[in-house]
């Protein structure tokens, strides 16, 4: 169980800081049962979600992790991934972003960012489904990297080059 303060990954929402933790007493709430009130960082709203809820969470990464996965940055391989079935490339991005780990987000961004200069220099326009995907896992990835290192989401990109020393890996990231 998190405790109040915890900063902590709820489902898709992403980094969620553990506000408290009750029993509620509002309409379609079970009497008698523990509800954490979560606040996510980085958009507006509150969720009350049971303690034992199916929704997947966990605590953020640490500092160390985050600074470890970003010193993978540069060896990782960014194979992408084609279709012309607009289900099947929903469903692939979608089981990497299920997998709520870090690395696998990093190399779902490095592919997407390949893909999206490999179609940009042959003039072609670079797909909507990837292009959402991209920017959902860009958010993901950067607000947990943001929160483990203490620093704003905008400056991910400057503590990613700083880090490693290369414009081009962090830019891919982007």
């Amino acid at each position: 169980m998190f405790k109040r303060g915890d900063l902590i990954l709820y489902g898709n929402t992403g980094v969620c800081r553990v506000k408290d933790i009750g029993t509620k007493d509002m309409p379609g709430a079970v009497k008698n049962q523990l509800y954490y009130t979560l606040e996510p960082l980085y958009q507006a709203g509150v969720i009350y979600t049971p303690v034992d809820c199916k929704v997947f969470m966990r605590p953020i990464i640490s500092k160390e992790e985050a600074n470890r996965l970003i010193d993978t940055i540069p060896a990782q391989e960014a194979e992408i991934f084609h279709s012309r079935v607009l289900s099947e490339l929903s469903t692939h991005y979608e089981d990497c972003l299920k997998t709520h780990d870090c690395a696998d987000l990093i190399e779902m961004t490095k592919s997407l960012y390949a893909k999206k200069q490999s179609v940009l220099s042959q003039k072609r326009k670079f797909g909507a489904v990837d292009d959402r995907f991209m920017r959902r896992a860009e958010d993901l990835l950067f607000g947990e990297l943001a929160a483990a290192l203490g620093i704003e989401r905008g400056e991910v990109t400057s503590y990613i080059t700083s880090r490693i020393g290369n414009e081009d890996y962090a830019s891919g990231m982007m």
